[in-house]
């Protein structure tokens, strides 16, 4: 240290040095012999407040828990002299696979600054990384003072130059780690977007004004750039939270609870037999050949007309290819509607149909908006869920009841 000084002295006059020594392997020293060490050191360099001086108290192999490494580091801050005027700093790896709990707990116990890397790419098993410790702040409110609003750039910045992948379950980075693919995990998040959902229309606040409290999303993956799209991916381990959660997220379809099980059944029977994941596109190809096809059946036209409540409709039907002229009455137009389709066979038996259970909502705004209508539907003994969509509610509920009609007749045809 003597000579760097002299010689920046000669050859750098009038530039302000600081200086930072790091004793190599300090883990592994007697705490008062590297006490003794660094005081040496400060004893030639004379620390102030105007002469900065870094002590970098390493972990350069792990040999121990964090709390051990914390508590020389704690040590070390309490016996220095000039403590004011010395910046504690650490520099941990990751031999045994706690090197951001060693440097968390080392700041807990009086250290001022931290060594890392980008994604913890170094020696062996790497040092500690400076994205997990900044976003490990950022969760509990601290601003790390570090841009991270587009992680994935960062990233691919880090996997250009050192020619490293970042691991797709890397914390905070990685592909995977705001997704889940859990049936639990995938309910309690369609939950908690619900429940944020809901806060922001009873406050008037905006969602992204909220405090984020999201299960099994630690930071709101928009904060670092990310979307929700893949928040939540489907697989053979997936329920009905995330099948539920991706229709109504990609394609606007609010399904009712008893059709997010039913339709998550379908969902699984496809990724037993054909493996893998199924993503929104897929989802959607999947819901619409089981509940949106043509079938046996179609609704060709309607009108209805009502008195004192009793609604009466005449209805267009072509069954197996021949036209066939429905007339039913009840006390709206679905319920007329399943009136006339039980007054008569078109192949099902001559079964009686019933709603049990009714739920729409628009997909669109403005004039033109279409309207999803989901119905319950026993047909005999049986019970279907069907599905219409049109830019008039009531077409949309009658397709509703044809579309569960067509699943009846393909159940019927094995």
């Amino acid at each position: 240290i003597q000579a760097v000084m002299k010689y920046a002295d000669i050859h750098l006059a009038g530039t302000e040095f600081g200086l930072e020594y790091s004793p190599e392997i300090f883990m592994d020293t007697e705490l008062d012999f590297s006490l003794e060490i660094c005081e040496g050191v400060m004893d030639v360099w004379q620390p102030s407040a105007e002469r900065e001086i870094v002590l970098n108290l390493p972990c350069t192999v792990e040999r121990s828990t964090p709390n051990v490494y914390a508590d020389q580091i704690e040590w070390m801050s309490r016996h220095l002299s000039r403590r004011d005027f010395v910046c504690l700093s650490v520099h941990t790896h990751n031999d045994r696979g706690t090197a951001t709990a060693d440097a968390e707990l080392a700041v807990l116990a009086g250290a001022q600054r931290i060594e890392g890397t980008l994604f913890g790419n170094g020696e062996r098993s790497g040092n500690v990384d400076l994205v997990t410790l900044g976003l490990n702040l950022y969760a509990q409110g601290i601003d790390p003072m570090i841009d991270f609003s587009d992680i994935d750039e960062i990233r691919r910045t880090a996997e250009y130059c050192n020619r490293i992948d970042v691991h797709e379950r890397h914390p905070y980075a990685g592909d995977l780690v705001y997704t889940s693919f859990s049936g639990s995990h995938q309910d309690a998040i369609k939950k908690g977007f619900e429940d944020l959902e809901r806060t922001a229309r009873q406050t008037g606040a905006s969602p992204r004004e909220l405090p984020w409290d999201m299960p099994y999303l630690p930071i709101d993956p928009k904060d670092v750039g990310r979307s929700y799209e893949a928040v939540i991916r489907v697989n053979s381990q997936s329920g009905k939270g995330g099948v539920a959660y991706i229709m109504k997220v990609d394609h606007h379809l609010d399904l009712p609870r008893r059709l997010q099980i039913e339709f998550s059944h379908v969902i699984q029977r496809h990724t037993d037999g054909e493996g893998g994941e199924v993503d929104a596109p897929l989802m959607y190809d999947i819901f619409a050949r089981e509940y949106l096809a043509p079938g046996a059946f179609e609704l060709v036209k309607f009108s209805s007309t009502s008195d004192d409540g009793i609604e009466r409709i005449t209805t267009v039907v072509r069954a197996a290819g021949v036209e066939h002229t429905l007339t039913g009455v009840g006390n709206g137009p679905i319920a007329a509607f399943c009136d006339a389709l039980s007054a008569v066979d078109l192949g099902l038996g001559g079964v009686n149909v019933r709603v049990l259970d009714y739920a729409e909502h628009a997909l669109t705004a403005g004039r033109d908006a279409e309207a999803a209508a989901y119905l319950e539907i026993e047909v005999g003994d049986e019970v279907y869920w069907g599905v219409g969509i049109s830019e008039s509610i009531v077409q949309a509920s009658l397709r509703g009841v044809v579309s569960a009609l067509n699943r009846a007749a393909r159940a019927q045809d094995g």
